[in-house]
């Protein structure tokens, strides 16, 4: 599955207030799945030893899932398209690593 088909079909199940005009929800979601994959995270640290096993490996793909799905929203109510990001994101990344400056801070860098 590419990254335009996946925003299309996830598209058609949001279902929250003012959706198309609404960046607003599905940040506050995307905040809150990010949340639960770092506590599910944090509990195999807690837990486990550092030890992920299947099934937790399974609860962290549903989660990261759930993460992806608020970022297509956010991008569809931004006017983004998921695959320019995406590309972006890489294109960001190459040139810092050719820069030697992919560690430290700093969007712009």
């Amino acid at each position: 599955m590419d990254f335009q088909l996946y925003q299309e079909r996830c598209r058609a199940t949001a279902r929250y207030p003012d959706a198309g005009a609404n960046p607003i929800y599905p940040t506050l979601g995307l905040c809150g799945e990010a949340g639960e994959v770092a506590d599910k995270v944090k509990k195999v640290l807690r837990d486990r030893q550092g030890s992920f096993s299947p099934e937790v490996i399974a609860d962290l793909q549903l989660e990261l899932g759930d993460v992806l799905w608020y970022v297509a929203q956010l991008a569809t109510e931004l006017g983004l398209e998921l695959e320019q990001i995406a590309q972006t994101n890489l294109d960001k990344l190459a040139s810092r690593a050719a820069r030697n400056v992919i560690g430290g801070s700093g969007d712009r860098r």
